[in-house]
Parts: C-alpha cells; sequence; structure tokens
C-alpha cells in the first residue's frame, strides 16, 4: 500500500466510530444528491469510498429491489460502522481500493462519490478508473455535503487555486479521465458535480 493509501486508511480509521454523530444531519443533503443523478429501478451503482454507507440507503431506494448498490471503501473501520448502522441491508460493502476495483469493464451505471477526489493519489488516473467500470452513458456524482468555502472555513484555511474541486481544474480533470461534466453546483450547502461517461467507442 502506498505512503498516500496509508494516510487516507489511518486518518479514517481513528474517525470511524463516531463519523456519523459529528456530522449527523448531512441524510438529506446525500439523498437530495442520489435524486439528481437519475438513477432508475434495475440500475447498477457503486458508492465509491463510501466511508458509513450514508448514500446507500437513498442509492437503494433510487434502484429498487432489483438493482445493485455496491459500496467501495478502503478502511474496514468505516465499514464495520456502516453495518452497525444497518446499511449493509442496503448494499453489498466491498474493502476495496478505488483506484483498482474488483469490478468488470463497463459493469455499472453509475457512481457516486463523497468527498473523494480530494483523497486520489492519481486524480486523473483514478477518475479513469471508475469510467472504465461504467458503461458509456452513465453517470458520476461527486458530492460534498457542503460547499468548498464553508469546508475550507471549518478545516481553517483558505481555498488554493489548485483545489481539484474548482470548475475550472475539476472539467478538464474529468475530461482528461472519461467524463463530460454536465452539471456543476458549489454553494454552502451543498457541492455537486455530475458527468456523464463518454462513449470512446465513437
Amino acid at each position: 500500500m502506498s505512503d498516500d493509501h496509508t494516510h487516507v486508511q489511518e486518518f479514517f480509521a481513528a474517525r470511524a466510530a463516531d463519523w456519523d454523530t459529528r456530522f449527523p444531519d448531512d441524510g438529506p443533503a446525500y439523498a437530495a444528491a442520489v435524486a439528481r443523478m437519475g438513477l432508475r429501478a434495475g440500475d447498477r451503482v457503486l458508492d465509491a469510498g463510501c466511508g458509513t454507507g450514508r448514500a446507500l440507503p437513498p442509492l437503494r431506494a433510487a434502484v429498487g429491489g432489483t438493482g445493485v448498490v455496491l459500496g467501495a471503501d478502503l478502511t474496514p473501520g468505516m465499514l464495520e460502522a456502516a453495518v452497525r448502522a444497518g446499511r449493509d441491508r442496503d448494499g453489498r460493502l466491498l474493502v476495496a481500493d478505488v483506484t483498482g476495483l474488483p469490478l468488470r469493464t463497463e459493469s455499472l451505471d453509475a457512481v457516486f462519490a463523497a468527498g473523494l477526489v480530494a483523497h486520489l493519489p492519481n486524480p486523473g488516473e483514478n477518475l479513469r478508473e471508475l469510467a472504465r467500470v461504467v458503461r458509456p452513458g452513465g453517470t458520476l456524482a461527486l458530492f460534498h455535503p457542503i460547499g468548498r468555502a464553508a469546508l475550507a472555513a471549518r478545516q481553517g484555511r483558505q481555498i488554493t487555486p489548485d483545489d481539484l474541486r474548482a470548475e475550472v481544474n475539476l472539467r478538464p480533470l474529468l475530461a482528461g479521465s472519461g467524463w463530460d461534466m454536465t452539471s456543476y453546483v458549489d454553494e454552502d450547502a451543498r457541492f455537486l458535480a455530475l458527468a456523464v461517461r463518454r462513449d470512446d467507442r465513437r
């Protein structure tokens, strides 16, 4: 495991047990973001870097009993917290690295990713891996329950020009990774960028 992966795993492992209690009011924001994805009954969707699985219930509600919901996370402690919360009933949990997913090419209709981009060791390559597992025309949702400015203020820092989530940086990053951005919202109450998997076979 690389130093980047080890750092991420250690960071979240230390916070897994009380993660949900630290952010108890995020549920509606997750549900609203999932609703914007346009999922349909029977769709196959991955929550990449799912943490404690807060997106799994709305994802399950969106794809119904005939759909497939997967939650992948690098940190076993986060998945254990998801099980304690009963969210494993809404999706299959995988201890997996989103930089090398154990999934077939084009096997999914969509990927939901909350707070993931900032933790990717090689964002372009890693977003390309997410594109690999999604069919052409499928959806990617990059989400955070608060916007960039609010998050920076919470963390006591300033937004820098190289912030990957800035639209000017994120749009070309996605384009170079097989995705076309279709919408971008960055406001205090949420961050949500939606993209469609480009069909490179044309």
